[in-house]
């Protein structure tokens, strides 16, 4: 288990951890389809790298609970969601 989820510090930042459930998931199943990570780590886990995006405030929900980088990046992850709309499997929204 990380460290970062033994401390109540990670799902305070996102709002719960209800949210913060989602937001991973959602974050993985966009890295699992080819999105770049917005932190810079030495490894492949991406549980690992989500958790560094959340405590870097790289990501975040919205208020209608849909995945959103901050700043410049946002538009690589609204470029992802649609591309994978766009091929027929679900879009980030759907899951």
């Amino acid at each position: 288990m990380l460290d970062e989820f033994r401390e109540d510090e990670i799902a305070r930042k996102v709002g719960g951890r209800f949210k913060m459930t989602a937001l991973i998931q959602k974050r993985m199943v966009a890295l699992n389809r080819g999105a770049r990570a917005l932190v810079d780590l030495q490894t492949k886990d991406l549980m690992q790298i989500v958790v560094a995006e959340i405590m870097g405030d790289k990501i975040y929900l919205d208020a209608t609970g849909n995945l959103k980088a901050v700043e410049d990046d946002s538009a690589l992850v609204d470029k992802l969601d649609r591309l994978l709309a766009e091929d027929g499997g679900p879009g980030i929204d759907d899951l």
